[in-house]
């Protein structure tokens, strides 16, 4: 904007294509690795397709909201802490309510849940719509806050159902495609929504945008409302909200692969990430003005969009693990060569290839996720992964401006790309499983038991405490 013990049919398929299942453990007959007769075959899925529609409005909708309101309330305060304030009140209570959010979606109608998120910020750009003609500046800053924290709210209960809600939508064997496909519709719209916001805001006005961003929400509403409902996931009998929150955070832990990959993404956006240091750098080392900047920040967008498009057809499963591995140490190697360069287009070409290395570790990271998650774990775990990387986006930004205000713009940035090669060091060492990973058919049959084991094992030791 990533149901029963049994197996839920996915009778969506369009002829002639046979009937598939979504189970609770990865089946023995997933073929993601095998050839398709297009890479866009996950779209013949009408259900699919209407997730992929909202998915790409409300996220054009999300960014542009974000844009437009960072916009106004500078414009209202002039002050940089207060646009600042925007991130923590939206943190706050969607970090905050991530793990129950996703206890409630292994718990309740997934597709209910989006329905409600995506409802609540429909009237809340309604609201800031209206709010944009009231004469008074601080009621209409209250405003905006409070949007940002409902939006904060619905997120932390939309996020953890939707990607588990995708995974009911598609058969085992496309799953992969398809997260690549989901992946590339949110970056895509990710880049057109600030554009979008900016244009309208300049030419409008904030009460027609906001009222667009109202429009675009709903329609993203429509398309979920349009989704078949999914059973929902059988709870344990007895089982309390503290031991199913402890199960999905267990599962994670214990699971070499997914905890690895987690960890991979968290220190290196934590320790490796440079954008929120490209104006520093547009401006009093590269010297190449605003407009530079959109360059410096577009670079990594492209190469990431390019990437995601070349993995619909060439999806990196075989040796997934070993490739994310050297993509996060690509990552660290190309924030070394932008901190050490003094050309422009040098810098924009380290850009451009940090984002064609995150983008192959968000595929597989991605496919992680979908393939080796059980059915009834699945938002649980994706509301785990939600905090790590809502905590490496956040707590990113501010690492970047302490180490640079410590020791000075460029030695933060490559000694940030150094912190990155020695963690995906260590991850090589000690994540054996993550390093042998491969998410073809033989990896599949090889991990279904232990899926199986590792969930009965969580909810044994939650039986236990």
């Amino acid at each position: 904007m990533t149901d029963q013990a049994g197996t839920l049919g996915v009778s969506c398929l369009p002829p002639p294509l046979p009937p598939a299942t979504v189970s609770d453990s990865l089946p023995s007959t997933l073929t993601c690795a095998g050839p398709l007769p297009s890479a866009w075959d996950p779209l013949r899925l009408p259900d699919f397709r209407r997730l992929f529609v909202a998915t790409f409005f409300t996220t054009i909708a999300s960014r542009a909201m974000a844009v437009v309101l960072g916009y106004r309330v500078y414009e209202l305060t002039h002050s940089p802490l207060s646009v600042g304030m925007l991130g923590l009140v939206e943190a706050i209570p969607s970090l905050g309510l991530a793990l129950y959010g996703g206890h409630i979606a292994d718990r309740r109608d997934r597709r209910a849940i989006l329905k409600w998120g995506l409802l609540v910020l429909t009237a809340a750009a309604a609201a800031l719509s209206f709010s944009a003609r009231l004469e008074s500046e601080r009621w209409q800053l209250i405003a905006m806050y409070v949007t940002v924290f409902l939006a904060g709210i619905a997120r932390g209960f939309a996020e953890p159902a939707v990607g588990a809600f995708e995974a009911q939508l598609v058969p085992w064997e496309w799953m992969v495609r398809s997260s690549v496909l989901m992946a590339t519709c949110w970056l895509t719209a990710a880049a057109i929504g600030p554009l979008l916001g900016g244009v309208s805001l300049d030419h409008f006005g904030p009460t027609i945008t906001f009222a667009g961003i109202s429009v675009l929400f709903a329609v993203g509403w429509v398309a979920v409302y349009r989704i078949a409902p999914r059973p929902p996931p059988q709870p344990q009998v007895g089982e309390t909200v503290w031991q199913s929150v402890a199960i999905g955070v267990r599962y994670v832990w214990r699971d070499q692969v997914i905890l690895g990959s987690m960890a991979l993404d968290l220190f290196a956006v934590l320790f490796g990430g440079v954008i929120a240091m490209l104006p520093v750098f547009a401006k009093d080392i590269l010297h190449v003005g605003p407009n530079g900047l959109g360059a410096l920040n577009a670079a990594p967008t492209l190469g990431a969009l390019l990437t995601m498009l070349w993995c619909t057809r060439k999806p990196p499963v075989k040796h997934a693990g070993r490739t994310l591995l050297i993509a996060v140490a690509g990552f660290g190697v190309t924030m070394i060569v932008f901190a050490l360069s003094a050309s422009f287009w040098l810098s924009l070409l380290a850009l451009f290839f940090s984002g064609v290395m995150d983008g192959v570790s968000v595929v597989i990271r991605r496919a992680i996720l979908r393939l080796m998650s059980p059915e009834h774990l699945r938002g649980r775990i994706a509301a785990v992964s939600m905090i790590f990387i809502g905590s490496s986006n956040e707590l990113g930004a501010m690492e970047s401006g302490l180490a640079a205000a410590a020791v000075g713009t460029v030695p933060s940035v490559w000694a940030g790309g150094l912190v990155t090669l020695v963690v995906v060091a260590l991850a090589t060492m000690f994540a054996p499983k993550l390093r042998r990973l491969s998410l073809d058919q033989q990896q599949a049959r090889n991990c279904d038991d232990e899926v199986d084991a590792l969930a009965g094992d969580a909810h044994k030791r939650s039986g236990e405490d």
